[in-house]
């Protein structure tokens, strides 16, 4: 199959779907290494690992979704600007957080992609888009996953945080 028919089977929603995926993994993955950085408290080691851990899952993903995004006829984010512009995840303030305030950050984060992530799941497939379906399908269990273990660590060690 060719660009130009590639291109005109994908409509702008999944397109600008994948690009906002993609400036939302790279906003992800700077917040979690700020938290992995700057965690301090009774659970650094555990957050400090956790975190890192995070920070490199959604690293994986940024260049499928960037590839995708090519395969598709697009140009996917690469500029802080662009990210910034078009992430819809919040990027972590400047300076010190408690731990807590950071899972509360990175849980209403996941969220917003989880959210994101089916909406443009649901747009592909229903535009006969199965490629764009399934590498959303496998990358928000990545963010299913990471909200609940932040869930469970804030559940269970809240006289901790």
């Amino acid at each position: 199959m060719t660009r130009t028919m590639q291109q005109t089977n994908v409509s702008k929603a999944i397109l600008e779907g994948l690009r906002q995926e993609v400036a939302n993994a790279i906003a992800l993955y700077l917040n979690y290494k700020k938290y992995h950085w700057q965690v301090s408290g009774p659970l650094f080691r555990d957050l400090h690992l956790l975190f890192d851990d995070h920070a490199t899952q959604i690293l994986a993903g940024v260049d499928e979704l960037g590839e995708r995004v090519r395969i598709l006829g697009g140009l996917a984010p690469h500029t802080p600007e662009q990210v910034a512009q078009i992430a819809t995840v919040r990027l972590s303030p400047e300076g010190e957080q408690a731990p807590r305030q950071m899972i509360q950050e990175a849980l209403e984060n996941h969220e917003v992609v989880i959210k994101g992530m089916k909406t443009t799941i649901e747009d592909a497939a229903g535009n006969g888009d199965p490629g764009t379906a399934d590498l959303l399908t496998r990358l928000i269990q990545v963010h299913e996953k990471q909200a609940w273990f932040l869930r469970e660590v804030a559940a269970r060690e809240s006289s901790m945080l």
